[in-house]
């Protein structure tokens, strides 16, 4: 029988459940899988999405996606990673055979969730099979993944940090660099000022943008928004797209970013770009949200808008780029961290995210 390894963990028992922090029991690695002893793992809205069935998955699972760690052991064939390596944790794998992968959008890979179907682990208490939410399961101490889920941990770059590459940063610098294209001297709306709003701030000031207007319901937000780069700060209303004409001579941005997952959000990110502006939706709304427009407008504003998963990002290819950009001090990671927390401080940081409060809390395990 394979050894097991009991590690604390946080589960959602069913959906809409309170989340419950226990102990699970962890197998060894089998065949292409790889053992992660997680150093901190980022509290992502995508996370909440998964508790309250606004996203699917399998349940009861152990959520968590955005983490890194240390390699403690690895399965047969796996030779990419050894033990003692650090990791980033890649929640959405590329299988490299499906339609979108032969087409280079690793991003939408039609196989990348299919490990969240598999048994992860089960519950100490009473053996009950647990799922990993995403793959990756790193709202716990230890976790057990497949291969193709760790990413070698860029030189220089501590842990704790590093962890947030995962997703809050890949979504937010892919959505401005490979989704929005944005383009030096041009003008940028970013709509939620959370963990994935902040990078994208960041993003669009590396980029070269001239203005960065950032919008959130919340006042307290504006200083973590003017550190990461907006050069304007708006509180949301019903005014905000003419507010955001009125900052860029009465035309509108070229780019907004939507980071909220709202209908009435998305709306208002399209009508704040110019004529032929772009809008890129990153926020995961429910299938409530329904966002209309008509005919006449398409036609006479000629704006895109596009969905942006996971940043249109490839880990594989981007990991490096964003390291270049941390050492290089363009791209400060620990900046998007509001709250550093334990475990059982999830719930509470799921609460935050409901009230708009704060940017990335991070779960650092000692």
């Amino acid at each position: 029988m394979a050894v097991r390894t009991t590690v604390r963990a946080a589960v959602v028992p069913a959906v809409g459940a309170p989340l419950e922090v226990t102990g699970i029991e962890l197998p060894e690695p089998g065949p292409g899988q790889v053992r992660v002893g997680l150093a901190a793992a980022g509290v992502c809205h995508s996370d909440l999405s998964l508790s309250n069935g606004t996203m699917r998955v399998p349940v009861p699972a152990v959520l968590g996606h955005e983490g890194a760690g240390t390699v403690l052991s690895v399965g047969e064939g796996v030779t990419h990673v050894a033990p003692g390596d650090r990791v980033v944790l890649n929640w959405a794998p590329s299988c490299g055979a499906c339609h979108a992968c032969s087409l280079g959008e690793v991003w939408l890979c039609a196989n990348a969730l299919a490990g969240a179907a598999n048994v992860h682990a089960r519950r100490a208490d009473d053996g009950t099979d647990l799922h990993p939410g995403l793959n990756v399961a790193a709202f716990a101490e230890e976790t057990v993944v497949d291969a193709g889920c760790v990413l070698p941990c860029p030189d220089g770059i501590p842990l704790t940090d590093a962890a947030l590459l995962g997703c809050a940063v890949l979504t937010g610098y892919g959505a401005v660099h490979h989704s929005a294209k944005v383009r030096e001297g041009e003008t940028v709306a970013v709509f939620g000022v959370g963990g994935v709003g902040l990078a994208t701030l960041q993003a669009a000031r590396i980029a070269g943008a001239s203005k960065i207007v950032a919008v959130d319901v919340s006042p307290e937000k504006e200083e973590l928004a003017r550190a990461a780069g907006a050069t304007d700060y708006l509180l949301a209303s019903d005014t905000t797209a003419r507010e955001i004409r009125a900052l860029t001579g009465k035309q509108g941005v070229d780019v907004a970013v939507e980071c909220v997952g709202r209908a009435a959000t998305i709306r208002t990110a399209w009508e704040s770009t110019r004529r032929g502006g772009r809008t890129t939706v990153v926020g995961i709304g429910g299938k409530d949200q329904q966002v209309t427009f008509n005919a006449l407008e398409i036609f006479h504003w000629g704006r895109t808008l596009s969905g942006c998963v996971y940043g249109n990002a490839d880990p594989a290819r981007d990991l490096p780029v964003l390291a270049e950009h941390v050492r290089a001090g363009r791209l400060d990671l620990g900046s998007l961290v509001t709250e550093r927390i334990a475990l059982d401080g999830i719930p509470a940081a799921f609460e935050n995210m409901l009230a708009g409060k704060g940017g990335r809390a991070l779960v650092v395990f000692q």
